[in-house]
């Protein structure tokens, strides 16, 4: 009797764990949200569109770093949501935006690290006013390349400790060279319809990664995650391309109308609103 109420006990005891595990990036995911979310007592700051409608210079720079959803994979240049975006800004600030697209099919977190670190981008970052960033989703895909889905979940952890170093060092990196620039990220959606056989799976760890998004943010002077998952998911799969991963260009525009809702939205950081007044 004894074993068994130990064996009951370690039973529950585990699956408390693996709760906990899972749905606890959710929970810190939720808390970032609302404490970056528009209040009552945050009405006398200058939201992202009321700042760059305010800043003195006539042209914003508009810098995009990453993978292929920054770059618009298979689709015009003009159709794609950095495009999209600038041209919206440009229209609610009356001022030119200037956007550089530096996005590279295929590239990994690692990878654009290294190529931050090394100085590949240093010019086009101390110009910029606005850096977009995203990265990681090709960190996934080449694992789950490599190997059977169950043996590369044995290595999310691992992978995930590298991703937010890279994520960290690059926004570090950024900030360093350009304080006053707002950092801009997205986070990772999950594009497989409800019914696939690890939709699930992967609905439960995406937020894991994407706190470490939340998380590097949280880290810079000025920043602001652009909530993808609102947009794409399993109910709006009309937004994904024929290949059920990148988004088209219907998909693209839902980005970009989620980053102006959120630019309309949220507050710039009062550090950052203090450098550019004196």
């Amino acid at each position: 009797m004894k074993i068994i109420k130990i064996l009951l006990l370690s039973s529950l005891l585990a699956v408390l764990s693996f709760s906990a595990w899972i749905y606890y990036p959710q929970y810190q995911i939720n808390k970032i949200k609302q404490e970056t979310a528009p209040s009552v007592e945050k009405t006398y700051k200058l939201t992202y569109i009321d700042y760059y409608r305010t800043i003195p210079d006539s042209t914003i720079n508009h810098l995009a770093l990453g993978d292929s959803i920054i770059r618009g994979y298979h689709i015009p240049e003009e159709e794609n949501f950095i495009s999209q975006f600038s041209t919206q800004l440009g229209m609610e600030t009356g001022k030119q935006v200037l956007s550089q697209n530096e996005g590279v099919i295929g590239i990994t977190s690692e990878r654009l690290n290294q190529l931050v670190q090394d100085g590949a981008y240093d010019e086009a970052i101390k110009e910029a006013d606005l850096i977009t960033v995203n990265v990681g989703g090709n960190d996934i895909l080449k694992l789950v390349k490599k190997s059977d889905i169950y043996s590369a979940l044995k290595s999310f952890e691992s992978l995930q400790e590298g991703f937010s170093q890279n994520l960290a060092e690059i926004t570090a990196k950024i900030g360093e060279l350009n304080p006053s620039a707002t950092i801009v990220l997205l986070e990772l959606y999950n594009p497989m319809p409800a019914d696939h056989q690890f939709y699930s799976l992967a609905d439960k760890l995406l937020p894991k990664w994407n706190l470490m998004i939340y998380e590097a943010a949280k880290g810079t002077s000025s920043s602001i995650v652009i909530q993808t998952t609102n947009v794409i998911n399993s109910d709006t799969l009309e937004f994904l391309a024929s290949d059920g991963v990148h988004p088209n260009p219907s998909g693209n525009t839902a980005i970009s109308s989620q980053m102006l809702q959120q630019f309309q939205q949220q507050h710039k950081a009062d550090a950052v609103l203090a450098n550019r007044q004196n």
